[in-house]
Protein backbone atom coordinates (compact mmCIF):
# COMPACT_ATOMS: atom_id res chain seq x y z
CA UNK A 1 0.00 0.00 0.00
CA UNK A 2 1.36 3.60 -0.58
CA UNK A 3 1.61 6.26 1.27
CA UNK A 4 -0.87 8.22 -0.61
CA UNK A 5 -3.27 5.36 0.06
CA UNK A 6 -2.59 4.85 3.72
CA UNK A 7 -3.07 8.84 4.10
CA UNK A 8 -6.56 8.38 2.46
CA UNK A 9 -7.75 6.17 4.77
CA UNK A 10 -8.81 7.79 8.29
CA UNK A 11 -7.47 5.70 11.14
CA UNK A 12 -4.48 3.60 9.04
CA UNK A 13 -1.67 4.37 11.20
CA UNK A 14 -3.30 5.29 14.66
CA UNK A 15 -3.91 0.84 14.49
CA UNK A 16 -0.85 0.34 13.19
CA UNK A 17 0.70 2.65 16.09
CA UNK A 18 -1.74 0.63 18.46
CA UNK A 19 -0.56 -2.37 17.06
CA UNK A 20 3.03 -1.69 17.63
CA UNK A 21 2.20 -0.80 21.27
CA UNK A 22 0.52 -3.61 22.33
CA UNK A 23 2.73 -6.03 20.72
CA UNK A 24 6.22 -4.02 20.36
CA UNK A 25 8.01 -7.47 19.16
CA UNK A 26 6.89 -6.70 15.85
CA UNK A 27 9.35 -4.64 15.58
CA UNK A 28 12.04 -5.25 17.83
CA UNK A 29 12.41 -8.90 16.25
CA UNK A 30 12.30 -7.83 13.11
CA UNK A 31 16.71 -7.00 12.51
CA UNK A 32 15.55 -4.93 9.35
CA UNK A 33 13.16 -2.86 10.87
CA UNK A 34 15.44 -2.32 13.77
CA UNK A 35 18.13 -1.17 11.68
CA UNK A 36 16.00 1.11 9.45
CA UNK A 37 14.95 3.04 12.90
CA UNK A 38 18.15 3.21 14.04
CA UNK A 39 19.63 4.57 10.95
CA UNK A 40 16.48 7.14 10.95
CA UNK A 41 17.53 8.05 14.62
CA UNK A 42 21.21 8.65 13.56
CA UNK A 43 20.64 10.86 10.68
CA UNK A 44 18.50 13.09 12.66
CA UNK A 45 21.01 13.38 15.26
CA UNK A 46 23.17 14.77 13.01
CA UNK A 47 27.37 13.53 12.24
CA UNK A 48 29.08 15.72 15.37
CA UNK A 49 26.86 13.63 17.78
CA UNK A 50 28.29 9.92 19.00
CA UNK A 51 25.36 7.85 19.90
CA UNK A 52 26.89 5.61 22.83
CA UNK A 53 24.29 3.56 22.49
CA UNK A 54 23.89 2.65 19.09
CA UNK A 55 27.37 1.85 18.95
CA UNK A 56 26.58 -1.09 21.97
CA UNK A 57 23.61 -2.12 19.57
CA UNK A 58 25.77 -2.52 16.84
CA UNK A 59 28.45 -4.49 18.86
CA UNK A 60 25.57 -6.61 20.23
CA UNK A 61 24.37 -7.20 17.02
CA UNK A 62 28.03 -8.33 15.88
CA UNK A 63 28.39 -10.59 18.80
CA UNK A 64 24.88 -11.94 18.48
CA UNK A 65 25.66 -12.62 14.36
CA UNK A 66 28.93 -14.29 15.49
CA UNK A 67 27.50 -16.24 18.16
CA UNK A 68 24.68 -17.69 15.82
CA UNK A 69 27.64 -18.76 13.50
CA UNK A 70 29.20 -20.53 16.16
CA UNK A 71 25.87 -22.40 17.06
CA UNK A 72 25.38 -23.32 13.65
CA UNK A 73 28.84 -24.62 13.44
CA UNK A 74 28.59 -26.58 16.30
CA UNK A 75 25.41 -28.12 15.69
CA UNK A 76 26.67 -28.81 12.23
CA UNK A 77 29.51 -30.60 13.36
CA UNK A 78 27.73 -32.92 16.24
CA UNK A 79 25.48 -34.24 12.84
CA UNK A 80 28.34 -35.17 11.36
CA UNK A 81 30.13 -36.50 14.25
CA UNK A 82 26.81 -38.51 14.36
CA UNK A 83 26.91 -39.53 11.07
CA UNK A 84 30.43 -40.59 11.00
CA UNK A 85 29.44 -42.33 14.75
CA UNK A 86 26.31 -44.43 12.92
CA UNK A 87 28.75 -45.41 9.70
CA UNK A 88 31.21 -46.88 11.84
CA UNK A 89 28.59 -48.92 13.38
CA UNK A 90 26.88 -50.63 10.31
CA UNK A 91 30.96 -50.82 9.01
CA UNK A 92 31.78 -53.37 12.36
CA UNK A 93 28.14 -54.80 11.64
CA UNK A 94 29.10 -55.82 8.41
CA UNK A 95 32.32 -57.40 9.48
CA UNK A 96 31.02 -59.43 12.43
CA UNK A 97 28.11 -61.20 9.86
CA UNK A 98 30.52 -62.60 7.91
CA UNK A 99 30.96 -66.42 8.97
CA UNK A 100 34.27 -66.93 6.78
CA UNK A 101 37.47 -65.83 6.56
CA UNK A 102 37.25 -64.99 2.53
CA UNK A 103 34.33 -63.52 2.84
CA UNK A 104 35.10 -61.49 5.69
CA UNK A 105 38.35 -60.13 3.93
CA UNK A 106 35.81 -59.81 0.60
CA UNK A 107 33.20 -57.63 3.09
CA UNK A 108 36.15 -55.11 4.13
CA UNK A 109 37.20 -54.25 -0.12
CA UNK A 110 33.42 -54.21 -0.86
CA UNK A 111 30.82 -53.45 1.67
CA UNK A 112 32.76 -51.88 4.56
CA UNK A 113 34.66 -49.46 1.97
CA UNK A 114 31.41 -48.49 0.76
CA UNK A 115 29.88 -48.25 4.25
CA UNK A 116 33.03 -45.80 4.82
CA UNK A 117 32.50 -43.76 1.46
CA UNK A 118 36.42 -44.84 1.00
CA UNK A 119 37.58 -45.72 -2.37
CA UNK A 120 39.53 -48.11 -1.60
CA UNK A 121 40.24 -50.13 1.49
CA UNK A 122 43.62 -53.05 1.77
CA UNK A 123 44.43 -54.93 4.38
CA UNK A 124 48.16 -55.12 4.32
CA UNK A 125 49.94 -58.24 6.00
CA UNK A 126 53.70 -58.36 6.64
CA UNK A 127 55.26 -62.00 5.80
CA UNK A 128 58.52 -63.77 6.72
CA UNK A 129 58.11 -65.73 2.93
CA UNK A 130 57.93 -62.08 1.52
CA UNK A 131 60.49 -60.01 0.33
CA UNK A 132 61.28 -56.24 -1.10
CA UNK A 133 60.26 -57.41 -4.34
CA UNK A 134 58.27 -60.40 -4.19
CA UNK A 135 55.31 -61.67 -2.06
CA UNK A 136 53.49 -65.04 -1.85
CA UNK A 137 50.10 -64.54 -4.26
CA UNK A 138 46.81 -65.08 -2.49
CA UNK A 139 43.94 -66.40 -5.09
CA UNK A 140 40.70 -64.03 -5.26
CA UNK A 141 42.06 -61.85 -2.73
CA UNK A 142 44.24 -59.60 -4.59
CA UNK A 143 41.78 -56.73 -4.59
CA UNK A 144 41.19 -56.39 -0.61
CA UNK A 145 44.60 -58.09 0.66
CA UNK A 146 49.06 -57.19 -0.24
CA UNK A 147 51.49 -59.41 1.61
CA UNK A 148 54.64 -57.36 2.35
CA UNK A 149 57.80 -57.98 4.04
CA UNK A 150 58.52 -57.83 7.55
CA UNK A 151 59.71 -53.72 8.33
CA UNK A 152 56.89 -52.87 5.63
CA UNK A 153 54.24 -51.26 7.78
CA UNK A 154 56.51 -49.02 10.06
CA UNK A 155 58.57 -48.11 7.25
CA UNK A 156 55.67 -47.14 4.91
CA UNK A 157 53.52 -45.21 8.36
CA UNK A 158 56.79 -43.51 8.93
CA UNK A 159 58.27 -42.73 5.75
CA UNK A 160 61.62 -44.83 6.89
CA UNK A 161 62.08 -41.86 9.31
CA UNK A 162 62.91 -42.41 12.71
CA UNK A 163 59.57 -40.68 14.17
CA UNK A 164 56.69 -41.63 16.96
CA UNK A 165 53.93 -42.64 15.16
CA UNK A 166 50.10 -42.91 16.15
CA UNK A 167 48.00 -45.78 15.67
CA UNK A 168 46.08 -43.82 13.11
CA UNK A 169 47.27 -42.05 10.73
CA UNK A 170 45.76 -38.99 8.30
CA UNK A 171 47.76 -37.72 5.31
CA UNK A 172 47.66 -36.73 2.10
CA UNK A 173 49.44 -37.61 -1.09
CA UNK A 174 50.91 -36.61 -3.97
CA UNK A 175 50.07 -40.25 -5.60
CA UNK A 176 49.16 -43.86 -4.01
CA UNK A 177 51.56 -46.36 -3.03
CA UNK A 178 51.32 -48.99 -6.15
CA UNK A 179 52.46 -52.02 -3.79
CA UNK A 180 49.31 -51.37 -1.83
CA UNK A 181 46.60 -50.16 -4.42
CA UNK A 182 48.03 -51.38 -7.50
CA UNK A 183 49.80 -49.52 -10.44
CA UNK A 184 46.39 -48.03 -11.50
CA UNK A 185 44.22 -47.02 -8.28
CA UNK A 186 47.75 -45.30 -7.16
CA UNK A 187 47.47 -42.66 -9.72
CA UNK A 188 44.60 -41.63 -8.18
CA UNK A 189 44.73 -41.53 -4.97
CA UNK A 190 45.00 -38.30 -3.22
CA UNK A 191 44.81 -39.24 1.03
CA UNK A 192 44.47 -42.17 2.80
CA UNK A 193 44.11 -43.51 6.49
CA UNK A 194 46.70 -45.98 7.92
CA UNK A 195 45.11 -48.07 10.85
CA UNK A 196 48.03 -49.94 12.42
CA UNK A 197 47.11 -53.33 13.38
CA UNK A 198 48.51 -55.32 16.41
CA UNK A 199 47.71 -58.68 15.57
CA UNK A 200 48.96 -60.83 18.77
CA UNK A 201 51.71 -61.65 20.36
CA UNK A 202 54.28 -63.39 18.40
CA UNK A 203 52.82 -62.01 15.19
CA UNK A 204 54.07 -59.81 13.33
CA UNK A 205 52.14 -56.61 12.26
CA UNK A 206 49.54 -55.84 9.57
CA UNK A 207 48.36 -52.19 8.69
CA UNK A 208 44.82 -51.38 7.18
CA UNK A 209 44.89 -48.86 3.96
CA UNK A 210 42.30 -46.53 3.35
CA UNK A 211 42.33 -44.51 0.28
CA UNK A 212 40.66 -41.69 -1.52
CA UNK A 213 40.36 -39.65 -4.72
CA UNK A 214 39.53 -36.94 -2.54
CA UNK A 215 42.94 -34.92 -1.32
CA UNK A 216 41.07 -33.36 1.98
CA UNK A 217 39.18 -36.56 2.84
CA UNK A 218 42.06 -37.64 5.29
CA UNK A 219 43.96 -34.43 6.42
CA UNK A 220 46.37 -34.68 9.74
CA UNK A 221 44.07 -32.23 11.35
CA UNK A 222 41.48 -34.14 11.54
CA UNK A 223 40.10 -35.99 14.73
CA UNK A 224 41.10 -39.81 14.91
CA UNK A 225 38.62 -40.93 17.30
CA UNK A 226 35.95 -43.13 15.34
CA UNK A 227 39.07 -44.64 13.72
CA UNK A 228 40.74 -45.62 16.34
CA UNK A 229 37.52 -47.11 17.79
CA UNK A 230 37.54 -49.18 14.31
CA UNK A 231 40.74 -49.99 14.57
CA UNK A 232 40.45 -51.77 17.53
CA UNK A 233 37.62 -53.95 17.11
CA UNK A 234 39.34 -54.72 13.59
CA UNK A 235 41.99 -55.82 15.78
CA UNK A 236 40.10 -58.41 17.32
CA UNK A 237 38.00 -59.66 14.33
CA UNK A 238 41.40 -60.32 12.98
CA UNK A 239 42.95 -62.16 16.23
CA UNK A 240 40.15 -64.18 16.59
CA UNK A 241 40.31 -65.56 12.59
CA UNK A 242 44.06 -66.08 13.31
CA UNK A 243 43.55 -68.07 16.47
Amino acid sequence: MSSEQAGAQPGYFDDWRERVISDPELILEDRDLMRALISANDRQMGGNIVDMRGIAMERLQNRLDRLEDTHRSVIAAAYENLAGTNQVHRAILSLMDQRDFTEFLKALGTDVAGILRVDRMRLVLESAEATETEAPRVQKLEDVLTVVAPGFVESYVTGGRDIPHKQVTLRQVGTGCQRIFGEEAATWIKSEALLLLDLGPGRLPGLLVMGAEDPHQFRPSQGTDLLTFFTGVFERLMRGWLD
